[in-house]
């Protein structure tokens, strides 16, 4: 064998050699992998399984450690990247139904304007259960014609909150019987504190009995003489606001005149509105007032005279 064949023999297997050191050894690599990872991994969507499917037994500590903080990094990447799911909490929707009654809005009773959160229990009932409701009985008539005429002294909330005493004081407000009442019993009326009215208002209600039983005489009640000023039917007014409401008509003109005329006191015109406010014989409840539409259907009922 020649010199030149032999030199060239030696480079051609040195050439050799170093390709082959050049290409990566995969069983070695492949090897060390499963020795970390001998399970495998798996392809999935969830952290849980994800982290389950990493083996961490390994018989070299430092691997071991490798493995572990592996599997932390990846969770948390996988966490980040996750979409969350967003749920939606059901709400409740309270559904109002309309109300047919203009007095009944969002369940809420609407009284009239003068009528507040302040007002006093004692004349919210009064207004709810009395203001604005035809009164026949002759008795009733007297009772509150006696107290619509307190009203120059004091407002509604105290006279009514002394009603009841002053039924006792007035015996019911029968005309015939205040009518005889002597001056020992209006003294004693006149120096009772509870009942906080003076002589001279005691001795007018006293005085207006007497005209009432002489009215009752000439046209048999009370009630026929002074429901005949509207022919015996309400007035049914339709005031949206408290300004729309007067303080005195020309039928409350006329009727003091005549009352006065008659020998009654205290029954000027703002009074004697008042006192037909009071029984019904004007509907003044305001529109939106949930005991506007109970008065006028008690208007609208026939003639109920005493």
């Amino acid at each position: 064998m020649s010199k030149q064949y032999v030199k060239r023999h030696v480079l051609e297997k040195n050439k050799n050699n170093s390709k082959e050191k050049e290409k990566p050894n995969k069983n070695i690599f492949s090897k060390n992998f499963k020795k970390i990872y001998p399970v495998g991994l798996h392809r999935t969507c969830s952290p849980l399984s994800l982290s389950l499917s990493l083996s961490q037994n390994s018989t070299d500590s430092s691997l071991t450690d490798y493995s572990a903080q592996l599997d932390e990094k990846i969770s948390l990447a996988i966490r980040l990247i996750a979409p969350t799911e967003k749920r939606e909490v059901p709400v409740a929707k309270i559904v109002q139904q309309p109300s047919a009654d203009p007095g009944h809005e969002e369940g809420l009773i609407r009284r009239c304007n003068w009528i507040t959160k302040n007002s006093d229990k004692v004349y919210v009932q009064f207004h709810d259960e009395c203001w604005g409701v035809p009164v026949y009985d002759d008795n009733e008539l007297f009772e509150l014609l006696a107290l619509s005429g307190m009203l120059m002294d004091f407002n509604w909330t105290e006279i009514l909150k002394r009603r009841q005493l002053l039924r006792e004081a007035f015996v019911g407000f029968e005309p015939n019987q205040v009518a005889k009442m002597g001056e020992k019993e209006i003294m004693d009326m006149a120096s009772n504190k509870e009942l906080n009215i003076t002589e001279s208002r005691v001795r007018c209600i006293v005085d207006n009995a007497k005209c009432i039983t002489k009215i009752a005489r000439e046209y048999g009640s009370f009630s026929s003489y002074i429901w005949e000023y509207v022919n015996y039917k309400p007035m049914i007014n339709k005031f949206r606001h408290p300004r729309n409401v007067p303080l005195r008509n020309p039928k409350a003109e006329a009727i003091s005149k005549d009352l006065l005329r008659r020998g009654f006191r205290f029954v000027g015109p703002v009074i004697v509105y008042s006192f037909m406010q009071a029984i019904g014989m004007t509907i003044d409840h305001l529109v939106d007032c949930f005991r506007y539409r109970d008065c006028v259907n008690l208007a609208e009922r026939p003639w109920r005279h005493v």
